[in-house]
């Protein structure tokens, strides 16, 4: 396509045409086709310069968490020389990175590098990269979308936490702060699966693997008392404001990130995601969910959990997370509490009548709000918990 130049071009070639055809100079009929012909030759010249390149592109790390910066590099390359390239890479949401190369050689790779800062939890495409060749003369250029389309995935902010639920193992003379578990799984043989990615491959079982043809892996039983659930309490109306939904979220990554360092094997449930993930990748799957999330309007909170108790859950402890409690989130209490050991409330509330009552109920409450931390809160709740539960 033309640029300015060259529609500029186009038109002084129309102007000559036209005082040539009133005057009959042979110069100017010579310098109207000269352009003419300029403009010709860099169209046929782009559309085959634009298919010899080709546009990778990497990022680095593919993941990260909300404040972080991630590097992307767009490496291009063409199979011959060109000159005058401009290349423009978006990360959609975030924004545009624009380049330039005076000249490629199909021997040398170009490599374009720049930085993204991830202001905001969510998952962002990057691409397609757009590639931009002109002529020579500046007359013409095409504009092409090469390279494939990558997805940024920036999860909520992590703060660290101090501090473990007491939890109770099948013998009730056991009682620890820390369970003696590893996220990689129990001591005690459960059952055969096939292989995911992510597993661990001193575990799978070659007998069964030859028998059935495929990766067959040993699943190994976790302990009771190593078993977590998060639940995320994402009803709209619970929430002030988006800051008070978006400190929740970043609460209920802290605690599944604390528990699973932490030895627990912690589930999530957000509406509409199972509470239970293939162990090798529950942490990871958490996070992703977590990178999404958005309040939903009209929530049943109540047949959610009543649904989720049917599925089968339980262990040492149920961290559910809300905005300001009402009496749904203590019917939920109520319900999943008998599950579990201990169960820890992190909300994002003022005080109030409700709050109150899961604090007489036993539930350690922890209790924050967006202008401030969820790590002081936490370690003074748990710390309390520690003295109350050594003294039953």
């Amino acid at each position: 396509m033309p640029t300015t130049r060259g529609w500029t071009a186009l038109g002084v070639a129309l102007a000559l045409f036209g005082l040539w055809t009133a005057f009959g100079e042979r110069e100017l009929m010579t310098t109207a086709l000269f352009l003419f012909v300029a403009v010709a030759a860099g169209m046929v010249f782009v559309g085959l310069s634009s298919t010899a390149l080709e546009v990778d592109r990497r990022i680095h790390p593919p993941a990260a968490h909300e404040g972080d910066t991630v590097t992307i590099e767009v490496v291009l390359t063409a199979r011959r020389s060109l000159r005058n390239v401009e290349v423009d890479d978006t990360v959609h949401g975030l924004g545009v990175a624009r380049f330039a190369a005076a000249r490629t050689v199909p021997s040398d790779p170009v490599l374009a590098k720049y930085e993204v800062s991830c202001r905001e939890r969510g998952v962002y495409p990057v691409g397609p990269t757009e590639v931009s060749v002109a002529d020579p003369l500046g007359l013409t250029e095409r504009r092409r979308t090469a390279g494939t389309v990558d997805l940024l995935l920036v999860y909520p902010r992590i703060e660290t936490l101090r501090g473990f639920p007491a939890v109770r193992g099948n013998d009730p003379a056991v009682q620890s702060t820390r369970p003696t578990y590893a996220p990689r799984g129990g001591d005690d043989f459960f059952t055969l699966r096939e292989y995911q990615t992510g597993d661990d491959l001193r575990k799978v079982h070659w007998p069964s693997t030859a028998k059935r043809d495929a990766l067959m892996i040993r699943q190994l039983e976790i302990p009771w008392q190593s078993r977590a659930l998060v639940l995320l309490d994402a009803r709209a109306d619970r929430y002030d404001d988006p800051g008070a939904f978006e400190h929740a979220v970043r609460g209920a990554a802290s605690a599944v990130a604390h528990l699973y360092r932490g030895g627990f094997s912690p589930d999530l449930w957000t509406p509409g995601r199972a509470s239970r993930q293939r162990a090798g990748n529950r942490y990871r799957h958490a996070l992703e969910s977590l990178a999404t999330i958005q309040p939903i309007e009209h929530l049943d909170l109540r047949a959610a959990v009543t649904n989720l108790r049917r599925q089968g859950v339980g262990g040492g402890a149920l961290v559910l997370v809300t905005g300001e409690p009402d009496e749904a989130i203590l019917a939920a209490y109520r319900g999943l509490t008998r599950d579990f050991a201990r169960t820890v409330v992190m909300a994002v509330a003022r005080p109030g009548e409700v709050l109150a009552m899961l604090e007489r109920s036993s539930a350690i409450t922890v209790v924050s709000t967006p202008d401030r931390t969820w790590a002081r809160p936490w370690r003074a709740a748990l710390e309390a918990s520690w003295s109350t539960a050594s003294a039953g």
